[in-house]
């Protein structure tokens, strides 16, 4: 027995010799590891230490982003800020989610930095701006070749005439103008703007070209959409109003007869329901909802994916709003995704 407690004594030795060995030997992996961590970070701080300002190309990408973006961009560094306090703007796109807050009194002092040379004005949805703002950023600006105010309720057709009138009395013309969504623009207000873009039924190069439903609610470039149109509403062949006309999309209305073709499929979004995947025209009885309140078709319903509750897919315009679901291949729609949270709320 004494053996056996002998025997016991020695390996219990051992082994704490072999643990304290271990632990020797991880610390020293530790200490080196350590030390080469400050080595690095000692290295990146030479770095950031030496490093120059941003990329030249950033400074000219600053004369195309919307007044968000610049107000971010300001924030990144000292020279991305002092470019943008000090370079004189030749784009002014205000949009979401500043569109709301954009003022008349804002506008005016923005004017001041475009010191004259500002090409393009895009206000979209800016509610808050009136015919008097408008009207001193153009007569500041007589370069503006581009100048889109859709969804600027506080507008009017008067102001609006006046200013292309401003550009038309300095023989400059626009290059493209979008109105809709201002209320009240008549037949006679849509005339005047005709002849001061000098815009002629008559003349072939001057008519508006076709435009699809879905490629106009999805511009590809930003911020400013090169349209295709010099004005973008016209006289709806079907309820004689001035929006937006559309043309539809669908081979086989294409390859109809084109005196039909322009009858039938033809005309605003109010009179004729397209859908907004791929623009086509729609009977009503193909009309499938989305998840986003949009319309569509039946084929791109189906090819659309689906959210794993409602069973609604998005358009491609508000593909955005889907959330992943956990532990699926699927998504969950903005309302859907709102109703289990608050069923998970426990009081």
């Amino acid at each position: 027995m004494h053996s056996y407690y002998n025997s016991f004594l020695k390996l219990k030795k051992v082994l704490m010799e072999t643990s304290e060995t271990e632990q020797k030997l991880e610390l020293a992996v530790i200490e080196n590891s350590l030390e080469k961590m400050s080595i690095i970070r000692s290295h990146h701080l030479e770095e950031a230490a030496v490093a120059g300002p941003p990329h030249e190309a950033l400074f000219v990408v600053l004369t195309y982003l919307t007044l968000y973006e610049l107000l971010i961009m300001s924030e990144v560094c000292k020279s991305l800020r002092h470019a943008i306090e000090n370079d004189v703007l030749q784009w002014l796109v205000v949009q979401r989610p500043l569109n709301w807050r954009l003022s008349d009194e804002i506008l005016v002092k923005l004017s001041l930095k475009m010191k004259g040379k500002l090409t393009a004005l895009g206000l979209i949805n800016c509610m808050k701006i009136t015919d008097s703002a408008l009207l001193h950023v153009v007569q500041n600006n007589p370069l503006i070749n581009t100048l889109h105010i859709p969804g600027c309720i506080g507008l009017t057709p008067e102001g609006i005439i006046k200013a292309v009138e401003i550009f038309s009395k300095q023989n400059h013309t626009l290059k493209s103008l979008q109105v809709t969504g201002i209320y009240s623009i008549k037949k006679e207000h849509l005339e005047i703007l005709h002849s001061h873009l000098k815009l002629r039924p008559s003349d072939p190069k001057n008519q508006n070209q076709p435009l699809l439903y879905h490629e106009y609610r999805n511009p590809s470039s930003l911020p400013l959409p090169a349209s295709c149109r010099r004005i973008d509403v016209e006289m709806c062949p079907r309820c004689n109003q001035v929006r937006v006309v559309f043309e539809c999309s669908k081979m086989l209305c294409n390859r109809k007869d084109k005196s039909k073709w322009f009858r039938e499929c033809r005309g605003c979004c109010v009179c004729i329901p397209r859908c907004g995947q791929c623009g086509a025209c729609m009977d009503y009885d193909e009309q499938e909802e989305a998840a986003c309140m949009d319309i569509l078709c039946s084929v791109c319903w189906l090819h659309l994916p689906k959210c794993d509750f409602c069973n609604k897919p998005y358009c491609k315009k508000h593909a955005y709003l889907r959330t992943v679901s956990p532990g699926s291949s699927g998504f969950l729609c903005d309302v859907c995704q709102d109703e289990s949270q608050d069923f998970y709320v426990i009081d």
